[in-house]
């Protein structure tokens, strides 16, 4: 299978951030960049050499936008099959639609990782009130998730033992739901894999994440955990990659229960905010990695030069309508800010991130912890203990 050269033109379907990222770090490289968004001001848009304004289930708009393609990934994952299909009758399409109808359906995910053996904690589907009453009384103390959609925290309620379903079921839109017992959590962590359409695969060290209000609030590589655990996140982000027969990169989200059981929580076909940091701290980014991995070039080095962490910032530092003081908060020279170009500020809506390196992952998150107190976050420190957990089969 050849490669497709720098020079050639990258089809991204969707520009928001990750997608802006993706084409400054392949504009680097040599490539064009078009991109599918329904926003014609998306935040790609700027580093773009074209957008085409159309839903993201509009087939035609996708044929011809990949016309002018010679590759075609995703920065989103809630793309119609339809489109992804009818863009690979004129480019490769990379993760391809068969990945994606399984990821995009969280009920299609949750059964694909338990028939092919990934570890997961329970869970229920809930195709009806009915039936989500049911799961509900089982599970107890749980999580309900729309099956497709939400994200950040959206579509998705927290539900106690002998609480209504009615409410649930009529609050995510009475469609399909996944119910999903709650956890004993010692942290979330996640790793990203690489892998070329030819088997070629990488994956980073595992991440530590870090959330609130159900949103990533800050994240560190190398996750401080120890390397037996590491070991078995690896293991089981490259086996879920090779299973799916991926083509670009995947984000494998895990949850390590206080016990010690490493479960799969979800997955997410393209780059991942919990590894901005690898623009920092690796000596190839994820952004690079996914032009790397669709195009099928050799893949970078995913190993760690100084451990990295971010901060994520969101549109509640603009509230009041007054400009955030980033000088403050780049006092630190090891601090660099990440603002994504966004439109219309809003409370939970990503507007960008802070960054930083240090000597060690707690001394990376403490420099970006403290840049991010100068603009009025307060955000939570890393658990300790985590080194000492041992991972159980």
């Amino acid at each position: 299978m050849a490669s497709i050269p720098p020079g050639s033109t990258i089809g991204i379907l969707g520009g928001g951030q990750l997608g802006r990222m993706t084409a400054l770090a392949a504009r680097s490289m040599g490539y064009r960049l078009h991109v599918l968004d329904p926003d014609a001001l998306c935040s790609a848009s700027p580093v773009a050499d074209r957008v085409v304004a159309a839903p993201f289930d509009d087939v035609d708009a996708a044929r011809d936008f990949a016309r002018h393609c010679d590759v075609i990934t995703l920065e989103i994952e809630q793309i119609a099959t339809s489109v992804l299909d009818a863009a690979a009758q004129f480019a490769p399409t990379r993760p391809a639609s068969g990945v994606i109808g399984i990821i995009q359906d969280r009920a299609k995910q949750k059964e694909w990782l338990a028939t092919n053996g990934f570890p997961l904690g329970a869970f229920r589907v809930a195709t009806s009130a009915t039936e989500l009453h049911g799961a509900m009384e089982e599970m107890g103390d749980a999580y309900v998730k729309s099956c497709r959609g939400g994200y950040d925290g959206r579509s998705q309620l927290r539900v106690g033992a002998g609480d209504a379903s009615a409410p649930a079921w009529r609050a995510l839109g009475e469609m399909p739901v996944v119910v999903e017992r709650a956890l004993s959590l010692a942290a979330e962590l996640s790793v990203m894999v690489a892998r070329r359409p030819g088997g070629e695969s990488v994956a980073y060290q595992p991440a530590l994440n870090h959330h609130e209000r159900q949103i990533l609030s800050w994240s560190l590589i190398p996750a401080p955990i120890a390397p037996a655990l590491a070991a078995r996140a690896t293991e089981l982000a490259l086996g879920i990659a090779a299973q799916l027969q991926l083509e670009g990169i995947l984000g494998i989200e895990l949850f390590l229960t206080s016990d010690g059981a490493l479960l799969v929580n979800e997955l997410a076909p393209r780059p991942h905010n919990s590894y901005h940091a690898s623009e920092r701290a690796c000596v190839t980014g994820q952004f690079e990695q996914i032009t790397r991995a669709v195009c099928d070039l050799p893949l970078g080095d995913v190993s760690i030069v100084r451990p990295g962490a971010i901060v994520n910032l969101f549109g509640d530092l603009w509230a009041d309508g007054s400009q955030p003081d980033f000088s403050a908060a780049l006092g630190d020279p090891r601090v660099r800010l990440h603002l994504y170009g966004k439109r219309g500020p809003r409370p939970g809506r990503k507007m960008g991130h802070l960054s930083a390196i240090g000597g060690s992952s707690a001394d990376a998150l403490r420099a970006v912890r403290d840049a991010a107190s100068k603009l009025g976050l307060v955000t939570a420190d890393m658990p300790s203990g985590l080194h000492d957990i041992g991972v159980r089969a």
